[in-house]
Parts: C-alpha cells; structure tokens; sequence
C-alpha cells in the first residue's frame, strides 16, 4: 500500500470507477465529493481501538467499516499517523455481476444497518493484504483497466465475505426481485412510504413481496423502509450540518414529533440523546449510549 503516497489523492471522481487512497494521503475534498452517495466504501483501520454504538465492546486490532452508496460518513483523519486505506469503487460495477453476487455485496455492506464493522484476523489480514496491494499496484498504473480492477475487488469481497461468514445468496428468480426492490428502496424510501407502491413496481403484490422478504432476508417491506429511514436518520444526526427539525423535513416527516416518536420507537432514545452520545462518545468520556 506504501506506493500510493507517490500519487496524487485530490478526490475527483468524475469518470471514475474507483478511488483509493491509504489515511494519511486522503484528502479531505474526498468527503466533500457529491459523486461520493455512488460509491461502497470499505475503511480498513490498522492496529485501531474498534468502537461501535450498539455494544460495550472496545477491542483492539484491524477493522473494516463497510459502508453501503448514499450513506455517507465523514471519518475524522486528523491524525495522518493513522494506519489504513479506503477502498472505494462505483456501485455501477455490480451490473456487470451476476445479481447473486450484487444482492450479497448489498445485504453484507448493510448487515448492521446504517454500515457494516468486521474485524480481520490476522491470517485473512494477510490474504487481503496481498490482493489489496495488487489493486492499489493496478490502480496507480493503469486504472482504466476496468476489468481487471473488478475482478481484484470482486475477490477481495469474496474473501472478506468468506472471513465473515457470510452466504452467498444462490441464484434464482426471487433473487433478482430482491436486487430490483433494493434499488427501488435506495431511490424512494424517502417519498414512498406504501408499501404497494414496491410491490406494484415489480408486478407483485404486497402478500407475495413480503413473503420473498421474509424468506430470503427474513424482513417484510415495512421494516426494510423503515430501517433505511432510521439509518438516514442516524447518518444525518452523525454528521451534524443539520437541526433535528431539517433532518426530519428532509425525510418526509410532516412534523418533528412524529420523527422523533419514529425514532424512539426504533431505538429507545430520542434524536437529541443520540446527538449526544454521539458527541460524548467522539470525545472519549465513557459514557455508553444504548443502542
């Protein structure tokens, strides 16, 4: 990975597939990047004190934070001694991939919800190591090489997925209803909230939508909209550029009281004890919210 700080890691994504840059070179115009809400990211965090807000586990070593398109987090690398590298490339790249392999790549990166933490052990640390350092090899020599940047990443995915234990989901008719109301989901969750309005979209109704959901992912279409409202949710109270009175305008609430009832109601805590857990815990204090 110690060849990327040769190269130039002004962020601009425009006609690009992929960016890739190790902490200390990543520029900061990155997080800033409107092209950014296109692409999945994986921070693969060296030697890092790992830190999750729905446990009291504290745990040292490697750490990747997936995170899914349109979920933008901005992590604070002020320390440019922090060991580690992003990982990002275009969600366009999976309509080149079989939509088995697309709707596993979704459902590994929003696992947890909002993003996705896996801790690395250290023989499968190696095995990355040396596939991630023939895609940044690749990446600085010839990055419009397209196919064969997707087929490096491709099986980097597939070994982190194998690390994790998580099943690729087996081919069939189902499987790509799934992947379409993905994209349906990402694209209007935030103005549809019928659930007819997904199911009609994919010549189903809401019955047999709901039991494809529930066998295959083991959620009905109600708690799939409302996960990815409250992952929304708690990724604008995280960034912080707005008031919990904007945030629940710009998800399509009428009021902020009924946000913030939905919010309780989905994780026991009002927006503003989230805010502050969140705030407490960037500062170090050992205060423990409880989601």
């Amino acid at each position: 990975m110690s060849g990327l700080k040769e190269e130039s890691s002004e962020a601009d994504l425009k006609g690009s597939y992929f960016y890739i840059s190790t902490f200390q070179h990543l520029d900061e115009s990155y997080f800033e990047n409107d092209d950014r809400n296109q692409y999945f990211e994986i921070f693969w965090a060296r030697e890092e004190k790992f830190l999750r807000f729905n446990d009291h586990e504290e745990t040292n070593g490697d750490w990747m934070y997936l995170i899914p398109p349109f979920r933008n987090y901005h992590f604070k690398l002020a320390n440019r001694n922090r060991k580690g590298i992003l990982i990002a490339f275009d969600k366009d790249l999976l309509i080149y991939e079989a939509k088995e392999f697309s709707l596993s790549v979704f459902k590994f990166f929003s696992r947890e919800g909002d993003f996705t933490t896996v801790h690395i052990d250290e023989q499968t640390g190696k095995s990355l190591t040396a596939i991630s350092n023939l895609i940044t090899e690749e990446y600085l020599l010839k990055r419009d090489n397209i196919l064969l940047l997707r087929t490096l990443i491709k099986a980097f995915l597939l070994k982190l997925m194998d690390n994790s234990s998580q099943q690729l989901i087996s081919p069939g008719i189902n499987e790509k209803r799934i992947y379409r109301f993905l994209m349906l989901l990402e694209n209007h969750y935030i103005t549809e909230r019928n659930v007819g309005f997904y199911a009609g979209k994919l010549n189903l109704s809401t019955k047999r939508l709901n039991q494809i959901l529930k066998q295959k992912i083991d959620k009905t279409i109600n708690q799939m909209l409302q996960e990815r409202l409250l992952a929304e949710a708690k990724h604008l109270l995280f960034v912080g550029k707005m008031n919990i009175k904007e945030i629940s305008f710009s998800l399509g609430f009428e009021d902020p009281s009924y946000f913030s009832r939905f919010f309780r109601k989905m994780t026991k805590s009002s927006p503003e004890e989230f805010k502050e857990a969140i705030r407490l815990r960037i500062q170090g204090l050992d205060r423990k919210p409880r989601w």
